[in-house]
């Protein structure tokens, strides 16, 4: 057993840190705000995931975001922004993968996961990340609420920026995400689980 567990411990550091190379290639959408951008690193931790379980995919995100830390531009909020965020989308699609390990069960896993994380980063960026942003960074919510109204008119106010940008956006992020690792897993999960 303890074999096991330090193979996976360094799978787990040997896929952080492709996950943390991996964030540092981003790109806004354009349909959202710029600051929300995405990248594909929670591909790297969801393979991982279904592969060893949610507890291990959890730990590549952790990993990264610790890496991240080092080129970080927000004070860690980010950083901690994107591990209780994406550890949440990971975890969700790998325990729910755990119980029924076929395709069907992994396409199931990565929608509820995908609606469930866009949810949750809603919640979380109403209650927690923005006021954060606002008093750690002296970055007003109404200014952030601004640079969304440019690109979508619907957003007035901290409600409707939740609304109309970090609900969709993660909504469009884990459906992206969840493609890529759907294709790419079996191929992938082989060298994993060597």
């Amino acid at each position: 057993m303890k074999q096991v567990e330090l193979k996976n411990l360094v799978k787990v550091s040997i896929f952080g840190a492709l996950a943390f190379v991996v964030m540092l290639i981003e790109f806004p959408l354009g349909i959202f705000p710029d600051f929300l951008k995405l990248d594909f690193s929670d591909c790297v931790a969801l393979i991982i995931s279904f592969a060893l379980g949610p507890a291990w995919g959890m730990g590549v995100e952790f990993l990264k975001n610790v890496l991240h830390l080092f080129v970080t531009k927000t004070a860690g909020i980010g950083e901690f922004a994107n591990f209780m965020i994406g550890g949440f989308f990971v975890y969700i699609a790998g325990y729910i993968y755990a119980k029924n390990r076929t395709k069907k069960g992994a396409a199931v896993a990565l929608i509820i996961s995908t609606i469930a994380f866009s949810i949750w980063a809603g919640l979380l960026n109403y209650f927690i990340l923005l006021p954060l942003y606002e008093k750690a960074l002296k970055f007003p919510i109404s200014d952030i609420v601004k640079i969304a109204a440019k690109v979508n008119g619907l957003v007035t106010d901290k409600f409707t920026l939740i609304l109309f940008s970090i609900i969709p956006f993660n909504l469009v992020k884990g459906t992206i995400i969840s493609v890529v690792t759907f294709v790419l897993y079996k191929r992938l999960s082989k060298i994993v689980k060597r």
